[in-house]
């Protein structure tokens, strides 16, 4: 009889768990909240979680297997368990789920509408009471400059409260107003409620740029130009100078009527960057940027819904815009909408933005986010701090003898069997040495690890070779690797150098004798037994080896039933995934530069067709595929190309021998 797929021992009975929406709660043996989830439907949702172990994402089932129960609690709607779930979120700060890190602490402008007479302030505290915020803005000094130009058209406080209380109790004006630069009441050119109207104003136009100031400065301008009151008349041109030049620091990128939030994600399996485009009366008035570590399996429409809600569930109404613009749609978007509706007072509407100015804007927002996530790898990479971490933690998560300060790691790419190459790149102390990367050729096959097998050895051959016999084996052999000592001509941006062909070197160690402390290949079990066998035939087992998996970020061991799993914040685990991800594009990169090459050489072969003229071709039809549809007449209309020489090019690439493609 076979027997049943094992599962956690806390699972609920059937019948158990209700099927009214609620939000659920993952615990461990000491109660803390490991995990905090909603559902429109508990039963289905938590069955999920309680399906055979095996069946579970590798993250997901380090959650179920961590925890030691579950509990759950139905609420009347949707809306309500989207609402609980952030409550406790906020409350439990649960370690499986996502997690948020602002790039930095952006400053802001902010208007502290609860004093007597309020002011203008930088600042980075978000918390300060009945404070109005404007930002965030990318630096201090674009703040600055603003209250600079702003306080020119609406002038109200910048001095501090011990100068305001001090003027007000003296009746002298503050050391700010004296100079023009506070215009609050303990300037003693205004009462308490003038200024608290100017106040109002001023919070009106950063809100959206309202129009109705330009047109009501440039109506006096006009009226005290016309009664020769030309003192006036200039001091209402430098406001409505100063007006435009605020404007003009954001761009209209939207309808000018357009109040809008607008998310761009670029996402990868450990992590995610948000840009937070905020829109007001058309024009992007703040920017903030976000990282968020992924611990559990989230993308797409869940991690839309995770960012909305970390977004405004601490917001006021009046900076929830009209429109959230997203890059794909959250499964609950009209719980979302009435969510939003609800805390804004006014109607929401959450959309993707498919067409138009707004999809540019979005296009904007995720290249933004995608240079950021590559920062943000880039930045743990090289930080020294978290190399040291992560070759450590390498050490103690593969078990090895000491710290791999050289590592190697190997990709194999190809277009349906053709074209096939390998690519070694190297890391020595946690960053990438380009100047000893290498790019393999190998005959063609499907089968990757038959390929990682062959490339392997034409490495490890090296380790075995003396320094003084280097010269002598440079000659043609076919499965030999690259030649070492052809970096003295390598480019350091690490150009791809081939393997064939006789090499003329200079006499000098060869950087292939260093002995790496790792070797890690792209890709899962079979590609690591098929490395490890290489190793074994190669002499050389002693050399540690890891393999990470694309699907579920896993690392594989060689003879290991399960693989490892490092926790996704973990440095070791960042450094393993630049190091394939690396390997990835740099055996891509040496892969499209010989199908290119091959392509140039398969139209080399037509008598009377030039180099010129070849670039011509692939310039007019983009790839030979397109080429190869075209008829002789179509291929004519190319400027010099004859109907003779379109007819031979259409027959040569007629023929089967013609191999090349895109």
């Amino acid at each position: 009889m076979a027997r049943s797929a094992p599962t956690v021992p806390y699972k609920p009975k059937p019948g158990e768990i209700p099927t009214n929406p609620g939000v659920y709660r993952f615990r461990d043996a000491d109660g803390r909240v490991l995990y905090v989830g909603k559902a429109k439907n508990l039963r289905a949702r938590l069955s999920n979680y309680f399906a055979p172990l095996h069946t579970l994402h590798e993250r997901t089932r380090r959650m179920v297997t961590t925890a030691a129960s579950v509990e759950w609690t139905v609420v009347a709607t949707d809306v309500d368990s989207l609402q609980l779930e952030y409550q406790w979120i906020k409350e439990f700060d649960p370690p499986f789920n996502v997690r948020y890190r602002d790039d930095k602490s952006y400053p802001f402008m902010a208007i502290t509408l609860a004093d007597e007479a309020p002011r203008v302030i930088v600042t980075r505290n978000r918390r300060i009471p009945g404070a109005k915020y404007f930002g965030p803005y990318p630096k201090v000094w674009a703040v600055h400059d603003t209250i600079d130009l702003m306080i020119k058209v609406f002038p109200i406080r910048t001095c501090s409260d011990s100068s305001y209380k001090k003027a007000m109790s003296t009746g002298r004006p503050c050391f700010p107003g004296q100079i023009g630069r506070c215009g609050g009441p303990c300037s003693m050119k205004v009462t308490i409620e003038e200024h608290r109207a100017i106040v109002e104003d001023f919070i009106a136009f950063m809100s959206g740029g309202d129009q109705r100031f330009t047109k009501d400065l440039t109506a006096r301008m006009r009226e005290a130009s016309a009664a020769m009151d030309y003192e006036a008349a200039a001091t209402y041109r430098d406001r409505l100078q100063a007006i435009d030049a605020v404007l003009n620091r954001s761009a209209l990128v939207l309808a000018a009527d357009t109040d809008a939030d607008l998310f761009g994600i670029a996402e990868d399996e450990l992590a995610a960057t948000v840009q937070h485009f905020v829109v007001r009366g058309g024009r992007v008035r703040g920017v903030r940027a976000t990282t968020i570590e992924k611990e559990i399996d989230i993308s797409g429409g869940d991690l839309v819904d995770q960012v909305l809600q970390r977004a405004y569930g601490n917001a006021e109404g009046a900076d929830i815009p009209r429109q959230v613009l997203v890059p794909s749609m959250p499964e609950d978007a009209a719980d979302l909408e009435e969510w939003l509706r609800t805390r804004r007072g006014k109607n929401v509407t959450i959309q993707i933005a498919q067409r138009g100015r707004k999809a540019d804007l979005m296009r904007t927002a995720n290249l933004n986010a995608q240079q950021a996530l590559m920062l943000h790898k880039t930045r743990r990479t090289s930080d020294y701090v978290a190399r040291t971490q992560a070759l450590t933690d390498l050490q103690e998560a593969l078990d090895l003898v000491e710290a791999p300060l050289r590592i190697e790691c190997f990709d194999v790419s190809h277009l349906s069997g053709t074209n096939v190459v390998a690519s070694m790149v190297v890391f020595e102390d946690g960053l990438p040495r380009k100047d000893q990367y290498r790019s393999f050729k190998v005959e063609e096959t499907t089968d990757d690890t038959d390929s990682l097998y062959r490339v392997l050895r034409r490495r490890l051959a090296y380790l075995d070779r003396p320094e003084e016999n280097e010269a002598e084996d440079l000659g043609t052999g076919a499965e030999r690797p690259l030649a070492p000592a052809a970096a003295s001509t390598r480019p350091s941006s690490g150009e791809a150098v081939e393997t064939e062909g006789p090499v003329i070197t200079e006499r000098r160690r060869p950087r292939f004798a260093y002995r790496p402390q790792l070797l890690v290949v792209d890709g899962g079990k079979p590609q690591v037994e098929a490395a490890a066998q290489a190793l074994r035939d190669a002499g050389h087992a002693e050399v540690a080896l890891c393999g990470i998996a694309k699907r579920l970020e896993e690392v594989w061991l060689p003879g290991e039933e399960y693989p490892v799993i490092l926790p996704r914040t973990s440095e070791a685990l960042y450094l393993l995934q630049r190091l394939r991800d690396e390997a990835h594009r740099f055996a891509i990169t040496h892969q499209r530069k010989r199908r290119r090459r091959d392509i140039q050489s398969v139209l080399a072969e037509v008598p009377g067709l030039g180099e010129a003229r070849i670039k011509a071709l692939l310039r007019h039809f983009g790839s030979v595929s397109s080429l190869r549809k075209a008829t002789p007449d179509e291929i004519a209309e190319l400027p010099g190309v004859g109907p003779k020489l379109a007819a031979a090019i259409h027959a040569h690439l007629a023929q089967p021998s013609a191999v090349a493609t895109d």
